[in-house]
C-alpha cells in the first residue's frame, strides 16, 4: 500500500515551526511497514528549510521516504497537470475524524488488512446499553 503521513502531530508533537518530541513509537511503527513492503510519503504543509528539517529528522532516527508531498520521488509539481492530491490508499494524520489513534494500533490495523469496523465489532460488546424507557415511563418522566 501506499500510505501518505503527516508530520507535526502525527509523526512528532505539534511545536510548529519547531520540531516536537516524537510520538511513542511513530518512527519504529513507519519503519516496520516500510520493511514490509509499503511505500511511506510524507505529507506535510512544511516548505522550504522547514520541511527540510522534518526530513532531516526522519533520516536521522532511519526513516526514508518514498516520496515528500507528492506521489512518486520524480513527479514534476511545476506541471500544468500537477495535482496536490496525493494517490495514497491510507493517510495518517492527527486530524482524522476521532483524532490520532495510538501508533500501536495504526501498525495493527495496517499490517493485519482491519478496518475501523473491524475494530468495532470486536469492542461493541463492551459499550454500555441504555436500558429502553417503557412508553409510559417517558410519558410520565420518570
Amino acid at each position: 500500500m501506499t500510505i501518505a503521513v503527516d508530520f507535526d502531530g502525527t509523526i512528532v508533537t505539534h511545536q510548529y515551526p519547531a520540531i516536537g518530541e516524537e510520538i511513542p513509537f511513530a518512527i519504529e511503527s513507519l519503519i516496520k511497514l516500510q520493511k514490509q513492503g509499503h511505500k511511506l510519503i510524507l505529507w506535510s504543509v512544511r516548505e522550504g528549510a522547514l520541511l527540510e528539517d522534518a526530513i532531516a529528522y526522519c533520516q536521522r532516527k532511519g526513516l526514508v521516504f518514498y516520496a515528500v508531498n507528492k506521489n512518486y520521488p520524480e513527479e514534476e509539481t511545476d506541471h500544468p497537470n500537477y495535482s496536490r492530491k496525493l494517490q495514497a490508499d491510507i493517510f495518517i494524520d492527527d486530524r482524522n475524524v476521532g483524532g490520532m489513534m495510538d501508533w500501536g494500533l495504526i501498525y495493527r490495523i495496517i499490517s493485519r488488512g482491519l478496518t475501523l469496523n473491524d475494530l468495532l465489532s470486536h469492542v461493541d460488546h463492551l459499550a454500555p446499553t441504555k436500558k429502553k424507557k417503557s412508553f409510559w415511563s417517558k410519558l410520565l418522566g420518570s
